[in-house]
């Protein structure tokens, strides 16, 4: 069980990785469609859930919960920096994406005014 945890985990972290990625794309290409709102509704869900949680990943709660050690559940299936250092850097991309994003979307709709 905690296998299919660790592996689900992983995926939750590429497809938000993801989400994040789309939106620094979005910021730099200028683009805002119901994909881009999703990614960031997606991103802040995550959010709420790690504040609700005590900053901690519910999937990382149960696999204690079911024997794995910390440092074990918690490095996903990849490397172990890259893993401690996850929300150091996914945090302010994501931050920055999004302003940027604001930012095109605000100079664009003066340009239009």
């Amino acid at each position: 069980m905690i296998l299919a945890i660790k592996i689900f985990h992983t995926l939750v972290f590429f497809f938000l990785s993801g989400c994040i990625f789309y939106i620094l794309y979005c910021g730099i290409a200028n683009r805002y469609t119901r994909a881009t709102k999703g990614a960031i509704l997606f991103v802040i869900l995550e959010g709420v859930i790690l504040v609700l949680n005590g900053w901690q990943c519910p999937l990382t709660t149960l696999a204690q919960r079911l024997g794995a050690a910390q440092p074990d559940v918690a490095s996903l299936f990849l490397p172990r920096w890259l893993a401690d250092h996850i929300f150091g850097i996914c945090t302010p991309l994501f931050v920055v994406s999004s302003a940027l994003l604001l930012v095109r979307r605000v100079t664009a709709r003066k340009s239009n005014s």
